[in-house]
């Protein structure tokens, strides 16, 4: 059984969809949870409605992990309060689709500034931490897109894959020093990201997955738990695709 008792795990992009699944899975099973978002009195209330669930200590933080200074402080904040940093859970993520030929370099830089660029300056700075403890867990949220590509949507899964590079350098730069670093892929779930799609492509997406059922944020949760506990202490640089068989 997954025992995540005393672990603190640091969840960006925490305060809906797949991000607050996962924090409140964590903290359901133990963990001391901190959870970000752009926007801090969100991030707030959506710590004070997970906490009132598990009873386990939830901290809501203001995020901007674009941004070099901000998730400094937010993580600095986050080792202050509990003392470590045990799990890295780096979700916070934008889209903005656009044909190839019609995206814009703005639409360009803001995905990968804030899917890659975002996780790359969380993970720098939870290395820190995790060095001095000489333990740690960076689990990446990509997409079933950085594995296939996928129409319309070419800075989001580049920037997906570029998650799925940047996790297997931190597994290999840092397993001597009891450092594990793993990417859950997931496919189509159903989330306030995916709500928005024409029905006629959902359709088509539902065809294409095996399990025949669209995915939902607990399935992705359940796999970040999985991670994220010593069930799986023996696992690192994998990509453990959640996407009910999609990506074959």
């Amino acid at each position: 059984m997954q025992d995540l008792k005393d672990r603190v795990a640091l969840v960006t992009g925490g305060t809906r969809g797949i991000g607050r699944e996962i924090a409140t899975l964590l903290s359901s099973l133990g963990s001391r949870v901190a959870l970000t978002g752009t926007q801090a009195q969100v991030a707030l209330s959506v710590a004070a409605q997970i906490r009132s669930r598990t009873s386990h200590e939830v901290l809501g933080v203001g995020l901007d992990v674009a941004n070099d200074e901000d998730v400094d402080r937010a993580i600095d904040s986050v080792v202050e309060r509990f003392g470590r940093l045990d799990v890295l859970v780096s979700n916070a993520g934008v889209t903005h689709d656009n044909l190839l030929l019609r995206m814009s370099a703005q639409e360009w830089d803001r995905v990968l500034q804030v899917n890659l660029r975002g996780a790359f300056l969380c993970t720098r700075r939870a290395l820190k931490t995790m060095l001095r403890q000489r333990s740690g867990v960076i689990i990446c949220i990509s997409s079933v897109v950085g594995l296939t590509g996928s129409p319309g949507q070419a800075n989001y899964a580049a920037a997906k894959a570029g998650l799925i590079g940047l996790t297997r350098t931190i597994a290999r730069e840092y397993a001597a020093k009891g450092i594990r670093a793993n990417v859950v892929a997931p496919g189509f779930i159903d989330t306030d990201m995916t709500s928005g799609l024409p029905e006629a492509r959902k359709g088509e997406l539902l065809q294409k997955i095996p399990l025949g059922r669209v995915g939902v944020a607990r399935d992705v949760a359940q796999a970040v738990a999985f991670l994220a506990s010593d069930l799986s202490s023996y696992v690192t640089g994998q990509v453990l695709s959640v996407d009910g068989g999609l990506s074959i």
